[in-house]
This record gives C-alpha cells, structure tokens and sequence, in this order.
C-alpha cells in the first residue's frame, strides 16, 4: 500500500452546530494528523484512512467560545486532547463513498459514517499528483458525552444536539 501525504495547507477540519436554533457556529480545529493508505486513490475501497484532532487547537473566531468548548463542559481538553477516527469499511456509492469508522471523542467511542465526495486527480506545477476529497458526517454531540446546554428564555436551547463535520482534503504521494 501507498501512503499518502495530506497537504495541510489545501485542506481543513471543520464542524457547524446550531446556536440558539436559529443560526449556525462553525469552527475548525487548526492542528491534526492524516494518514491514508491505498494502493489507488481512484477507488478507495481498499484504503485505510485515520484522523486525529488535537482539541486544543479549536477555533471557533471567539477566544471566550473556545475556552468555554476546552473546558469541562465539553471537550475536557485537560483529560481529553485529542479526537480520533479510524476506518473500518469504505464502499462505493455511485461515484462517491460511505467511509465507516470509529469516531472517539470525550473518551466514547461510536461508528460513524462519512459521505465522501471525490473531487477529481490533477498534477501539481511541481509534477506531483494530488487527489481532492470531500467527506461530511453527521454526529450527535450527547452520545458522546458533550451534553453541556443552556435553556432560552423563549424555548429551546443555545446549543444544538447535532454537529456536521466537515473534512477537506488535498493528498499526493508519500516522497
């Protein structure tokens, strides 16, 4: 098997959530780790691919916002630093792929599938290829134990339960 290289400066992990039920909080966590191994990234049914976020790099544009998401009642980055996923089974859909995995945060562990989008192969200026994907996930933030909320006046809660994390990659060849 390859391995392949994520290029971090084409690529992102993100997240959104829904503040007060109206409107969406999205962030990105600045520092993480990629490894990806396939023999051919035109089919990725053969490949293994795993995550890890470091917790610490949260960044949600509100420096009160991210103390608050490190603090115990959330993340708990203090005992918790790190976010992991690691596939378990990828299979084709149409063009695109049902990437499963177990995703641990806060210490739980759950499957969860990601819905990736292959972006297309192109050669760099440099004679390198890279290769794009999209993948998104939707998860339940209170299964794995970021339960922490508070009840509006008007009904409702300030956090929503469900949280899309959304990851952009740009990957070439291990040198």
């Amino acid at each position: 098997m390859t391995k392949w290289v994520v290029d971090q400066s084409h690529s992102s992990v993100g997240f959104e959530v829904k503040h007060m039920m109206v409107s969406k909080v999205k962030g990105q966590f600045d520092a993480y780790t990629a490894e990806v191994e396939a023999d051919d990234l035109t089919d990725l049914t053969g490949a293994s691919i795993s995550f890890t976020f470091d917790v610490a790099s949260i960044n949600t544009h509100s420096e009160d916002r991210d103390n608050h998401l490190k603090s115990a009642d959330f993340f708990d980055v203090e005992n918790n630093q790190t976010i992991n996923f690691t596939s378990t089974n990828i299979t084709k859909d149409g063009e695109d792929y049902k990437v499963t995995g177990d995703l641990t945060i806060k210490g739980v562990t759950k499957p969860v599938t990601f819905d990736v989008e292959f972006g297309g192969k192109g050669t760099n200026p440099w004679g390198v290829e890279v290769y794009g994907f999209e993948a998104e996930a939707k998860i339940n933030r209170e299964e794995f134990g970021l339960t922490w909320n508070a009840a509006l006046e008007t009904g409702g809660v300030l956090v929503g339960k469900d949280i899309k994390i959304k990851v952009e990659l740009e990957v070439n060849p291990a040198a």
